[in-house]
């Protein structure tokens, strides 16, 4: 099946600050966006220039992500890779989506009031889908409008969504579960059937925050990492609350946490390691009472391979997402 490929910059609102959006998106015998099986969304880490290492060099950019992501998903899923809109200096900052980080992008930690993150997504995608319909597919803005809700379905099914949080973009993953559990939580609270809120069927995109909450069904952790704690979530309130869910909704609901020794084996930094192994122990804790529902795994990159940058970017593309 054919592809768009591109790029483009979208603000979550009027005038705020750019994120880089880059896409491999499935498209329709008629040459429009084919509403996808799912959804993959990847968040990208700090900003590494200068190594002189191809490698690093191609993996460092989000157009060439998202085509590897593209090549990794089964079936006719959409790729999406995100840069964060704001830096300072190398380091990724998402505060439009994780309000808590501090100046450098870390987290002091992770608030779901509001669901900022999963409001974000949605707009973010949103943005993105009528700047590639108005530039780059000739569609009018009523047109983009339109196209929205296109004919041309690859499932009876509503979209769903996969989360990549990559590096430091593991911060928003982590946002991502927080406002899951909170938002699952108040609508079992409200007598809400979660089970049943699904994005209308031929929507391309998850278009509200509940939308995009409702409809992830996984989350990677890839070789994430930062410089203080908080790169995994160790709030067994939060992950307790994710367990509620699987069990009420009776969906299955996966998480993978893919690692390299540069992330897990950094004498330097050893939160990261302790904070992977809390989470999976939650996780795996969780599990043990959801009838198989909660799925969870760990995944080692290059092990027994000497600490490298170069590993850090490479587990982009050996990565397994099956």
């Amino acid at each position: 099946m054919d592809r768009w490929t591109g790029v483009v910059h979208v603000p979550l609102s009027r005038g705020g600050p750019l994120f880089r959006v880059a896409a491999s998106l499935v498209l329709s015998p008629a040459k429009t966006l084919a509403v996808p099986r799912a959804n993959a969304i990847l968040f990208t880490g700090d900003r590494v220039r200068g190594t002189g290492e191809p490698v690093i060099e191609r993996l460092s950019d989000a157009a060439h992500i998202a085509g590897v992501l593209a090549g990794k998903l089964c079936g006719e899923m959409n790729a999406w890779v995100v840069d964060a809109a704001c830096f300072a200096g190398p380091f990724a900052v998402y505060r439009e989506l994780v309000p808590s980080v501090d100046t450098a992008g870390d987290p002091k930690g992770y608030d779901p009031t509001g669901f900022p993150a999963a409001a974000g997504v949605a707009n973010i995608l949103a943005h993105s889908v009528a700047e590639i319909q108005n530039k780059f597919l000739g569609c009018s803005s009523k047109d983009a409008t339109v196209n929205q809700h296109p004919a041309a379905s690859l499932s009876s099914c509503p979209p769903r969504t996969i989360i990549l949080g990559f590096s430091k973009g593991g911060v928003v993953a982590n946002q991502l579960v927080t406002e899951l559990s909170s938002w699952a939580s108040e609508s079992m609270k409200n007598l809400v059937d979660v089970s049943q809120l699904n994005p209308c069927h031929n929507l391309l995109v998850p278009t509200s925050a509940s939308d995009v909450l409702s409809s992830s069904y996984e989350f990677h952790y890839v070789d994430v990492g930062l410089n203080c704690a908080g790169a995994y979530i160790t709030d067994q309130a939060v992950i307790k609350k994710i367990g509620d869910y699987v069990l009420h909704t009776g969906q299955n609901l996966r998480f993978v946490l893919h690692g390299t020794p540069r992330q897990w084996s950094d004498p330097n930094r050893p939160w990261i390691r302790k904070d992977k192994d809390i989470m999976l122990k939650l996780l795996r804790d969780e599990a043990k009472r959801c009838d198989g529902r909660l799925l969870v795994s760990e995944k080692m990159y290059f092990e027994g391979t000497p600490r490298s940058l170069l590993m850090h970017f490479e587990i982009l593309e050996a990565m397994d997402l099956c």
